[in-house]
Protein backbone atom coordinates (compact mmCIF):
# COMPACT_ATOMS: atom_id res chain seq x y z
CA UNK A 1 0.00 0.00 0.00
CA UNK A 2 3.03 2.62 0.92
CA UNK A 3 4.24 1.85 -2.59
CA UNK A 4 1.70 2.31 -4.38
CA UNK A 5 0.56 5.76 -2.38
CA UNK A 6 3.82 7.21 -3.09
CA UNK A 7 3.51 6.11 -7.02
CA UNK A 8 0.02 7.64 -6.39
CA UNK A 9 1.23 10.98 -5.28
CA UNK A 10 4.22 11.56 -7.71
CA UNK A 11 2.11 10.52 -10.71
CA UNK A 12 -0.43 13.56 -9.31
CA UNK A 13 2.43 15.73 -8.62
CA UNK A 14 4.30 15.47 -12.21
CA UNK A 15 0.74 16.10 -13.67
CA UNK A 16 0.05 18.99 -11.40
CA UNK A 17 3.47 20.60 -12.78
CA UNK A 18 3.33 19.72 -16.22
CA UNK A 19 -0.65 21.05 -16.59
CA UNK A 20 0.35 23.91 -14.87
CA UNK A 21 3.51 24.69 -17.16
CA UNK A 22 1.76 24.20 -20.55
CA UNK A 23 -1.39 26.57 -18.88
CA UNK A 24 1.55 29.11 -18.58
CA UNK A 25 2.81 28.83 -21.72
CA UNK A 26 -1.06 29.26 -23.73
CA UNK A 27 -1.06 25.61 -24.13
CA UNK A 28 -5.07 25.77 -23.10
CA UNK A 29 -6.49 23.57 -20.42
CA UNK A 30 -6.49 20.90 -23.31
CA UNK A 31 -3.28 19.94 -21.15
CA UNK A 32 -5.35 17.86 -19.61
CA UNK A 33 -5.14 16.24 -23.04
CA UNK A 34 -1.38 16.05 -23.13
CA UNK A 35 -0.38 14.85 -19.97
CA UNK A 36 -2.87 11.69 -20.47
CA UNK A 37 -0.93 11.03 -23.74
CA UNK A 38 2.44 10.65 -21.84
CA UNK A 39 0.52 7.93 -19.57
CA UNK A 40 0.49 9.60 -16.12
CA UNK A 41 -3.40 9.86 -15.87
CA UNK A 42 -4.62 5.28 -15.43
CA UNK A 43 -8.42 6.29 -16.40
CA UNK A 44 -7.38 8.42 -19.45
CA UNK A 45 -9.61 7.04 -22.39
CA UNK A 46 -7.57 5.38 -25.19
CA UNK A 47 -7.66 6.04 -28.63
CA UNK A 48 -11.41 5.75 -30.59
CA UNK A 49 -11.16 2.31 -31.93
CA UNK A 50 -13.29 1.81 -35.13
CA UNK A 51 -15.63 -0.49 -34.83
CA UNK A 52 -14.41 -4.75 -34.90
CA UNK A 53 -17.86 -5.39 -37.05
CA UNK A 54 -17.43 -4.38 -40.62
CA UNK A 55 -20.35 -2.09 -41.98
CA UNK A 56 -21.74 -2.72 -45.30
CA UNK A 57 -24.04 -0.08 -46.63
CA UNK A 58 -26.40 -1.49 -49.51
CA UNK A 59 -28.93 0.16 -51.97
CA UNK A 60 -26.75 3.12 -52.27
CA UNK A 61 -26.26 6.24 -54.95
CA UNK A 62 -23.12 7.16 -54.81
CA UNK A 63 -21.01 10.50 -55.61
CA UNK A 64 -17.32 9.92 -55.17
CA UNK A 65 -16.55 13.17 -54.95
CA UNK A 66 -14.86 13.03 -58.09
CA UNK A 67 -17.82 12.37 -60.54
CA UNK A 68 -20.35 14.76 -61.77
CA UNK A 69 -23.60 12.50 -61.36
CA UNK A 70 -24.51 9.21 -59.21
CA UNK A 71 -23.82 5.51 -59.50
CA UNK A 72 -26.85 3.78 -58.63
CA UNK A 73 -27.67 0.41 -57.22
CA UNK A 74 -23.99 0.14 -54.91
CA UNK A 75 -22.84 -1.34 -51.89
CA UNK A 76 -20.16 0.04 -49.75
CA UNK A 77 -17.99 -2.08 -47.13
CA UNK A 78 -16.37 0.06 -44.17
CA UNK A 79 -13.45 -2.11 -42.51
CA UNK A 80 -11.72 -0.83 -39.80
CA UNK A 81 -10.90 3.13 -40.18
CA UNK A 82 -11.10 2.27 -44.31
CA UNK A 83 -13.35 1.63 -47.36
CA UNK A 84 -12.87 -1.81 -47.89
CA UNK A 85 -15.13 -1.95 -50.75
CA UNK A 86 -17.55 -0.04 -53.89
CA UNK A 87 -19.21 -2.22 -55.69
CA UNK A 88 -22.64 -3.43 -58.03
CA UNK A 89 -25.23 -5.80 -57.45
CA UNK A 90 -25.59 -8.31 -54.21
CA UNK A 91 -22.46 -8.14 -51.83
CA UNK A 92 -21.31 -10.99 -50.13
CA UNK A 93 -22.01 -10.06 -46.44
CA UNK A 94 -19.16 -10.45 -44.30
CA UNK A 95 -19.31 -12.55 -41.05
CA UNK A 96 -20.77 -10.35 -38.38
CA UNK A 97 -20.84 -7.59 -40.41
CA UNK A 98 -23.73 -4.41 -39.64
CA UNK A 99 -25.89 -4.31 -42.55
CA UNK A 100 -27.71 -0.53 -42.95
CA UNK A 101 -29.83 -0.49 -46.33
CA UNK A 102 -29.70 2.41 -47.38
CA UNK A 103 -33.01 2.88 -48.98
CA UNK A 104 -31.82 4.60 -52.54
CA UNK A 105 -30.26 7.31 -50.57
CA UNK A 106 -27.09 9.28 -51.74
CA UNK A 107 -23.71 8.46 -50.09
CA UNK A 108 -21.22 11.40 -50.17
CA UNK A 109 -17.95 12.12 -48.87
CA UNK A 110 -18.04 14.09 -45.64
CA UNK A 111 -17.26 17.88 -45.99
CA UNK A 112 -14.28 19.57 -45.66
CA UNK A 113 -14.07 23.25 -44.75
CA UNK A 114 -10.65 24.11 -45.88
CA UNK A 115 -10.44 28.00 -44.15
CA UNK A 116 -11.96 27.03 -40.24
CA UNK A 117 -10.52 28.39 -36.65
CA UNK A 118 -12.16 25.94 -34.73
CA UNK A 119 -10.63 27.53 -31.16
CA UNK A 120 -12.28 30.94 -32.23
CA UNK A 121 -15.42 30.02 -34.42
CA UNK A 122 -17.56 30.08 -31.65
CA UNK A 123 -16.66 32.51 -28.84
CA UNK A 124 -16.63 36.50 -29.24
CA UNK A 125 -13.73 38.17 -29.38
CA UNK A 126 -13.63 40.62 -26.17
CA UNK A 127 -13.97 37.08 -24.41
CA UNK A 128 -11.10 34.96 -26.23
CA UNK A 129 -8.84 38.84 -25.43
CA UNK A 130 -9.49 37.92 -21.75
CA UNK A 131 -7.13 35.01 -22.26
CA UNK A 132 -9.04 32.44 -20.30
CA UNK A 133 -7.55 29.48 -22.39
CA UNK A 134 -9.81 26.74 -20.40
CA UNK A 135 -12.93 28.44 -20.79
CA UNK A 136 -11.89 28.83 -24.66
CA UNK A 137 -10.54 25.41 -25.44
CA UNK A 138 -14.12 24.26 -23.55
CA UNK A 139 -16.49 26.19 -25.96
CA UNK A 140 -14.48 24.87 -28.84
CA UNK A 141 -14.78 21.38 -27.88
CA UNK A 142 -18.51 22.38 -27.87
CA UNK A 143 -18.60 24.24 -31.35
CA UNK A 144 -16.17 21.05 -32.71
CA UNK A 145 -19.04 18.51 -32.03
CA UNK A 146 -21.87 20.93 -33.35
CA UNK A 147 -18.92 21.33 -36.76
CA UNK A 148 -18.85 17.68 -36.98
CA UNK A 149 -22.64 17.26 -37.14
CA UNK A 150 -22.93 19.63 -39.53
CA UNK A 151 -21.32 16.68 -41.99
CA UNK A 152 -17.75 18.45 -41.56
CA UNK A 153 -15.85 15.45 -41.13
CA UNK A 154 -12.42 17.63 -41.52
CA UNK A 155 -11.46 21.54 -40.93
CA UNK A 156 -8.29 22.67 -41.73
CA UNK A 157 -7.76 25.34 -39.31
CA UNK A 158 -6.03 28.90 -40.49
CA UNK A 159 -5.04 29.83 -37.00
CA UNK A 160 -5.26 28.96 -33.20
CA UNK A 161 -3.43 26.62 -30.77
CA UNK A 162 -5.49 24.00 -31.88
CA UNK A 163 -2.99 21.16 -30.88
CA UNK A 164 -4.71 19.83 -27.40
CA UNK A 165 -8.48 19.87 -28.93
CA UNK A 166 -7.16 17.77 -31.76
CA UNK A 167 -5.30 15.94 -29.71
CA UNK A 168 -8.26 15.37 -27.55
CA UNK A 169 -10.77 14.67 -30.59
CA UNK A 170 -8.12 11.98 -32.10
CA UNK A 171 -8.22 10.18 -28.35
CA UNK A 172 -11.44 10.38 -28.33
CA UNK A 173 -11.50 12.83 -25.34
CA UNK A 174 -13.91 15.04 -27.47
CA UNK A 175 -16.13 14.46 -30.89
CA UNK A 176 -15.32 16.46 -33.66
CA UNK A 177 -14.14 16.89 -36.81
CA UNK A 178 -10.44 16.05 -38.19
CA UNK A 179 -8.21 18.67 -37.83
CA UNK A 180 -5.67 19.66 -39.71
CA UNK A 181 -3.62 22.42 -37.76
CA UNK A 182 -1.40 25.24 -38.05
CA UNK A 183 -1.07 26.57 -34.43
CA UNK A 184 -0.60 30.51 -34.59
CA UNK A 185 -0.29 32.67 -37.71
CA UNK A 186 3.17 34.31 -38.31
CA UNK A 187 2.36 37.86 -38.52
CA UNK A 188 4.41 41.43 -38.31
CA UNK A 189 4.45 44.24 -35.93
CA UNK A 190 1.05 46.00 -37.37
CA UNK A 191 0.27 43.04 -39.40
CA UNK A 192 -3.37 41.36 -39.57
CA UNK A 193 -3.63 39.74 -36.61
CA UNK A 194 -1.54 42.14 -34.40
CA UNK A 195 -4.32 43.23 -32.01
CA UNK A 196 -2.22 44.61 -29.20
CA UNK A 197 -3.27 48.05 -28.03
CA UNK A 198 -0.92 50.97 -27.92
CA UNK A 199 0.11 51.22 -24.77
CA UNK A 200 1.57 47.56 -25.25
CA UNK A 201 4.19 48.06 -28.31
CA UNK A 202 7.29 47.43 -27.37
CA UNK A 203 10.52 48.63 -28.95
CA UNK A 204 12.50 45.55 -28.36
CA UNK A 205 11.84 43.07 -31.07
CA UNK A 206 11.76 40.02 -29.28
CA UNK A 207 9.80 41.77 -26.43
CA UNK A 208 6.26 39.91 -25.01
CA UNK A 209 2.87 40.82 -26.98
CA UNK A 210 1.10 39.25 -24.04
CA UNK A 211 -2.77 40.45 -25.48
CA UNK A 212 -2.26 38.09 -28.33
CA UNK A 213 -0.16 35.16 -26.65
CA UNK A 214 -2.59 33.68 -24.42
CA UNK A 215 -4.49 32.36 -26.95
CA UNK A 216 -1.57 32.78 -29.67
CA UNK A 217 -3.89 33.04 -32.40
CA UNK A 218 -1.02 35.20 -34.10
CA UNK A 219 2.79 35.73 -33.09
CA UNK A 220 4.41 38.27 -33.99
CA UNK A 221 7.70 38.11 -36.65
CA UNK A 222 9.90 40.40 -37.96
CA UNK A 223 12.35 39.67 -40.07
CA UNK A 224 13.61 36.31 -41.56
CA UNK A 225 15.35 34.98 -38.62
CA UNK A 226 12.49 35.72 -36.21
CA UNK A 227 9.54 34.11 -38.76
CA UNK A 228 11.73 30.72 -38.70
CA UNK A 229 12.03 30.73 -34.99
CA UNK A 230 8.24 31.37 -34.69
CA UNK A 231 7.29 28.53 -37.72
CA UNK A 232 9.60 25.89 -36.63
CA UNK A 233 7.72 26.62 -33.04
CA UNK A 234 4.33 25.39 -34.52
CA UNK A 235 6.06 23.06 -36.48
CA UNK A 236 7.39 21.38 -33.33
CA UNK A 237 4.34 21.66 -31.54
CA UNK A 238 2.66 19.11 -34.80
CA UNK A 239 1.37 22.13 -37.36
CA UNK A 240 0.59 20.60 -40.43
CA UNK A 241 0.55 23.67 -42.51
CA UNK A 242 1.84 27.04 -41.55
CA UNK A 243 -0.06 30.24 -42.49
CA UNK A 244 1.77 33.51 -42.48
CA UNK A 245 -0.13 37.20 -42.95
CA UNK A 246 1.25 38.96 -45.81
CA UNK A 247 -1.13 41.72 -45.92
CA UNK A 248 -3.83 43.74 -43.92
CA UNK A 249 -7.16 42.60 -42.82
CA UNK A 250 -10.61 42.97 -41.88
CA UNK A 251 -10.85 42.29 -38.30
CA UNK A 252 -7.61 44.07 -37.42
CA UNK A 253 -8.36 47.41 -36.13
CA UNK A 254 -4.99 49.05 -37.37
CA UNK A 255 -3.57 46.91 -40.88
CA UNK A 256 -4.77 48.60 -43.66
CA UNK A 257 -6.20 46.56 -46.23
CA UNK A 258 -4.08 47.23 -48.96
CA UNK A 259 -0.56 47.20 -46.78
CA UNK A 260 2.07 44.75 -47.44
CA UNK A 261 3.20 43.26 -44.31
CA UNK A 262 5.49 40.85 -44.71
CA UNK A 263 8.71 41.32 -47.47
CA UNK A 264 9.86 38.52 -50.00
CA UNK A 265 12.40 37.04 -47.94
CA UNK A 266 10.54 37.08 -44.89
CA UNK A 267 7.82 35.26 -46.81
CA UNK A 268 10.50 33.06 -47.93
CA UNK A 269 12.32 32.25 -44.63
CA UNK A 270 9.02 30.40 -43.87
CA UNK A 271 9.45 28.61 -47.07
CA UNK A 272 12.33 27.64 -46.72
CA UNK A 273 11.93 26.09 -43.37
CA UNK A 274 8.37 24.48 -44.34
CA UNK A 275 10.30 22.89 -47.00
CA UNK A 276 12.48 21.34 -44.88
CA UNK A 277 9.71 20.39 -42.93
CA UNK A 278 7.92 18.38 -46.10
CA UNK A 279 4.89 20.74 -45.99
CA UNK A 280 3.91 24.23 -46.98
CA UNK A 281 3.10 27.36 -46.59
CA UNK A 282 -0.25 29.31 -47.10
CA UNK A 283 -0.50 33.14 -47.00
CA UNK A 284 -3.24 35.75 -46.08
CA UNK A 285 -3.29 38.11 -48.61
CA UNK A 286 -6.24 40.32 -50.78
CA UNK A 287 -4.38 42.69 -53.00
CA UNK A 288 -2.38 41.90 -56.01
CA UNK A 289 1.17 42.82 -54.94
CA UNK A 290 0.57 40.88 -52.08
CA UNK A 291 -0.46 37.75 -53.56
CA UNK A 292 1.97 38.17 -56.38
CA UNK A 293 4.56 38.71 -53.50
CA UNK A 294 3.57 35.62 -51.93
CA UNK A 295 3.91 33.68 -54.80
CA UNK A 296 7.13 34.92 -55.83
CA UNK A 297 8.72 33.69 -52.04
CA UNK A 298 6.71 30.30 -52.99
CA UNK A 299 3.92 30.11 -51.09
CA UNK A 300 1.91 27.12 -52.38
CA UNK A 301 -1.65 28.45 -50.99
CA UNK A 302 -3.28 31.38 -51.10
CA UNK A 303 -5.64 32.50 -48.55
CA UNK A 304 -8.89 35.19 -49.66
CA UNK A 305 -7.78 37.25 -52.60
CA UNK A 306 -10.77 38.89 -52.77
CA UNK A 307 -9.21 41.87 -54.77
CA UNK A 308 -6.47 40.10 -56.91
CA UNK A 309 -6.60 41.48 -61.21
CA UNK A 310 -5.93 39.55 -63.87
CA UNK A 311 -2.56 39.22 -63.97
CA UNK A 312 -2.38 37.63 -60.38
CA UNK A 313 -4.90 35.16 -61.44
CA UNK A 314 -2.56 34.29 -64.42
CA UNK A 315 0.40 34.20 -62.63
CA UNK A 316 -0.99 31.43 -59.65
CA UNK A 317 -2.63 29.42 -62.91
CA UNK A 318 0.77 29.39 -63.47
CA UNK A 319 3.01 28.31 -60.73
CA UNK A 320 0.06 26.22 -60.00
CA UNK A 321 -0.33 27.98 -56.97
CA UNK A 322 -3.93 26.86 -54.59
CA UNK A 323 -6.74 29.59 -53.67
CA UNK A 324 -8.52 29.05 -50.46
CA UNK A 325 -11.49 31.53 -50.86
CA UNK A 326 -14.51 32.37 -48.97
CA UNK A 327 -17.93 33.16 -51.32
CA UNK A 328 -18.34 36.19 -49.09
CA UNK A 329 -21.83 37.76 -50.59
CA UNK A 330 -23.70 39.93 -47.84
CA UNK A 331 -23.10 41.29 -44.57
CA UNK A 332 -24.51 38.50 -42.67
CA UNK A 333 -21.61 36.14 -44.30
CA UNK A 334 -19.83 38.17 -41.21
CA UNK A 335 -20.23 40.26 -37.89
CA UNK A 336 -21.60 43.60 -37.89
CA UNK A 337 -18.68 45.83 -38.54
CA UNK A 338 -18.70 49.41 -38.10
CA UNK A 339 -16.24 52.63 -39.04
CA UNK A 340 -13.46 51.49 -41.04
CA UNK A 341 -13.65 47.73 -40.61
CA UNK A 342 -16.90 47.73 -41.87
CA UNK A 343 -15.57 49.25 -44.93
CA UNK A 344 -12.93 47.01 -45.34
CA UNK A 345 -15.56 44.17 -45.27
CA UNK A 346 -17.58 46.16 -48.09
CA UNK A 347 -14.16 45.93 -50.03
CA UNK A 348 -13.99 42.29 -49.45
CA UNK A 349 -17.00 41.26 -50.34
CA UNK A 350 -17.34 43.80 -52.87
CA UNK A 351 -14.64 41.74 -55.02
CA UNK A 352 -15.83 38.30 -54.16
CA UNK A 353 -17.70 38.18 -57.65
CA UNK A 354 -14.45 39.34 -59.70
CA UNK A 355 -12.15 36.79 -57.51
CA UNK A 356 -14.35 33.48 -58.09
CA UNK A 357 -14.52 34.19 -62.16
CA UNK A 358 -11.13 35.47 -62.35
CA UNK A 359 -10.11 32.10 -60.73
CA UNK A 360 -12.75 30.10 -63.21
CA UNK A 361 -11.02 32.10 -65.80
CA UNK A 362 -7.95 31.05 -65.63
CA UNK A 363 -8.47 27.38 -64.18
CA UNK A 364 -7.05 28.55 -61.12
CA UNK A 365 -6.92 25.09 -58.41
CA UNK A 366 -9.55 26.55 -56.30
CA UNK A 367 -10.46 25.34 -52.32
CA UNK A 368 -13.98 25.69 -50.03
CA UNK A 369 -13.13 27.61 -46.66
CA UNK A 370 -16.15 29.59 -44.84
CA UNK A 371 -13.99 31.63 -42.01
CA UNK A 372 -16.22 32.10 -39.91
CA UNK A 373 -15.25 33.64 -36.78
CA UNK A 374 -16.58 34.89 -32.82
CA UNK A 375 -20.24 33.73 -33.08
CA UNK A 376 -21.60 30.22 -32.71
CA UNK A 377 -24.95 31.44 -34.58
CA UNK A 378 -22.43 32.88 -37.48
CA UNK A 379 -20.57 29.16 -37.26
CA UNK A 380 -23.80 27.82 -37.80
CA UNK A 381 -23.60 29.35 -41.43
CA UNK A 382 -20.89 27.42 -42.41
CA UNK A 383 -23.46 24.84 -44.84
CA UNK A 384 -25.15 28.15 -45.90
CA UNK A 385 -22.01 29.48 -47.47
CA UNK A 386 -21.03 26.43 -49.68
CA UNK A 387 -24.77 26.62 -51.38
CA UNK A 388 -23.37 30.70 -52.14
CA UNK A 389 -21.45 29.01 -54.67
CA UNK A 390 -24.05 28.34 -56.81
CA UNK A 391 -23.44 32.14 -58.13
CA UNK A 392 -20.82 30.22 -60.09
CA UNK A 393 -20.52 26.53 -60.15
CA UNK A 394 -23.14 23.86 -60.67
CA UNK A 395 -23.98 21.49 -58.12
CA UNK A 396 -21.73 18.75 -58.90
CA UNK A 397 -18.54 21.36 -59.17
CA UNK A 398 -20.07 22.48 -55.29
CA UNK A 399 -19.81 19.19 -53.78
CA UNK A 400 -16.29 18.43 -55.83
CA UNK A 401 -14.64 21.52 -54.34
CA UNK A 402 -15.82 20.63 -50.62
CA UNK A 403 -14.70 17.24 -50.73
CA UNK A 404 -12.02 16.04 -53.60
CA UNK A 405 -10.42 19.61 -53.86
CA UNK A 406 -10.01 20.32 -50.67
CA UNK A 407 -8.40 16.44 -49.83
CA UNK A 408 -6.13 17.60 -52.61
CA UNK A 409 -5.08 20.60 -50.42
CA UNK A 410 -4.78 18.98 -47.31
CA UNK A 411 -2.51 16.25 -49.08
CA UNK A 412 0.20 18.76 -49.39
CA UNK A 413 0.73 19.13 -45.95
CA UNK A 414 2.79 16.19 -46.96
CA UNK A 415 4.88 14.03 -44.18
CA UNK A 416 3.55 16.73 -41.68
CA UNK A 417 -0.12 14.85 -42.97
CA UNK A 418 -1.38 14.04 -39.38
CA UNK A 419 -4.06 11.43 -41.27
CA UNK A 420 -2.08 10.11 -43.69
CA UNK A 421 -4.71 8.15 -46.50
CA UNK A 422 -7.29 9.91 -48.87
CA UNK A 423 -9.50 12.15 -47.90
CA UNK A 424 -12.77 13.39 -49.85
CA UNK A 425 -13.08 10.78 -51.89
CA UNK A 426 -15.31 7.52 -51.83
CA UNK A 427 -13.39 4.65 -53.03
CA UNK A 428 -11.49 1.33 -52.32
CA UNK A 429 -8.76 2.21 -49.40
CA UNK A 430 -9.87 6.09 -48.54
CA UNK A 431 -10.71 6.72 -45.25
CA UNK A 432 -14.43 5.82 -44.22
CA UNK A 433 -15.84 9.74 -43.97
CA UNK A 434 -18.89 10.05 -45.24
CA UNK A 435 -22.53 11.33 -45.08
CA UNK A 436 -25.87 9.88 -45.91
CA UNK A 437 -28.19 12.10 -47.22
CA UNK A 438 -31.79 12.38 -47.35
CA UNK A 439 -32.29 13.31 -50.83
CA UNK A 440 -29.99 14.28 -53.80
CA UNK A 441 -27.69 16.94 -53.52
CA UNK A 442 -26.12 17.09 -56.79
CA UNK A 443 -30.06 18.11 -58.16
CA UNK A 444 -30.64 20.36 -54.93
CA UNK A 445 -27.71 22.20 -53.22
CA UNK A 446 -30.15 23.60 -50.36
CA UNK A 447 -29.97 19.71 -48.93
CA UNK A 448 -26.18 20.57 -47.77
CA UNK A 449 -27.60 23.91 -45.67
CA UNK A 450 -29.92 21.69 -43.69
CA UNK A 451 -27.81 19.44 -42.00
CA UNK A 452 -30.41 18.16 -39.34
CA UNK A 453 -32.98 16.76 -41.77
CA UNK A 454 -30.44 16.28 -44.58
CA UNK A 455 -28.04 13.94 -43.31
CA UNK A 456 -29.18 10.50 -42.04
CA UNK A 457 -25.79 9.45 -41.29
CA UNK A 458 -22.63 11.37 -40.44
CA UNK A 459 -19.27 8.89 -40.26
CA UNK A 460 -15.47 9.67 -39.30
CA UNK A 461 -12.95 7.64 -39.60
CA UNK A 462 -15.12 4.67 -39.67
CA UNK A 463 -17.16 5.42 -36.76
CA UNK A 464 -20.95 6.41 -37.30
CA UNK A 465 -21.66 9.54 -34.99
CA UNK A 466 -25.47 9.96 -36.61
CA UNK A 467 -27.79 7.66 -37.60
CA UNK A 468 -31.10 8.29 -38.08
CA UNK A 469 -31.80 4.74 -40.38
CA UNK A 470 -30.95 2.48 -37.53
Amino acid sequence: MKHEFCHSSIIQAASQRISADLSRRGFIAGATASVASLGLFSSAKAAPQAPARPILFTNVRLFDGTSSGLRDGLYLLVEGTRIKAVGNGAPGTPEGARVINCGGRVIMPGLIDSHWHALFAGLPLPVLMQGDTGFANLAAAQEAERTLMRGFTTTRDLGGPTFALKQAIDQGLATGPRIYPCGAMITSSGGHGDMRPLYEVRTAPAAPFNSIREAEGALIADGPDFVMMRVREQLLQGASHIKVVGSGGVSSPRSPLDSVTYTEAEIRAAVNVCGDWNTIVTVHAYEPKAVQRAISAGAQCIEHAHLMDDATAAMMAERGVWLSTQPFLTEEDQLPQSGEAREKMQTVFGGTDKAYRLAIKHGIKTAFGSDLLFSATLARRQNLMLTHLTRWYTNAEILKQATAANGELLALSGLRNPYPGKLGVIEQGALADLLVVNGNPLEDITLVAKPETSFAIIMKDGTIFKDTLT
